[in-house]
């Protein structure tokens, strides 16, 4: 956590970011911690599982090919599962690739775009804090 999020009271969102590709896992890492956000990182399906099990995320960005061709969808499914309701994104490196393109409303990030990858986080995170306050005024009966 940064020293200005710790001395202002500021609750920091957390990542997951979930990529078998070590550069590209550090890079996206590097990345959003410059941003501010806590990021943890899993180079597996079954190590962002775990993850996802002990902690709450705000955002889980994963690559959609890891060690099986859609193991990123399993692991966004996976969070989607969870009580706490991350937002969730794919991301990919692999351009022109027909994987890609058939996931492309739902890719979060291409190699190309980096230059915009932390307004889009903030967006992410954005929607799904309303989608939270709307959930609960609902319960609330408001």
């Amino acid at each position: 956590m940064s020293l200005q999020a710790r001395s202002s009271g500021v609750e920091v969102s957390r990542v997951l970011v979930v990529d078998d590709d070590p550069t590209s896992r550090l890079t996206l890492k590097t990345l959003l911690q410059a941003g501010g956000y806590n990021v943890d990182s899993a180079a597996s399906a079954a190590e962002a599982v775990d993850k996802l099990d002990k902690k709450e995320y705000s955002l889980v960005i994963s690559d959609l090919q890891m060690e099986s061709p859609e193991a990123g969808l399993k692991v966004l499914a996976h969070a989607r599962m969870m009580d706490y309701k991350p937002a969730t994104a794919l991301v990919t490196t692999y351009q022109n690739s027909p994987r890609s393109q058939n996931h492309k409303s739902k890719l979060l990030i291409s190699s190309e775009d980096l230059p915009n990858l932390l307004g889009k986080v903030a967006d992410l995170i954005g929607r799904r804090t309303a989608r939270r306050v709307e959930r609960e005024l609902r319960l609330a009966g408001a």
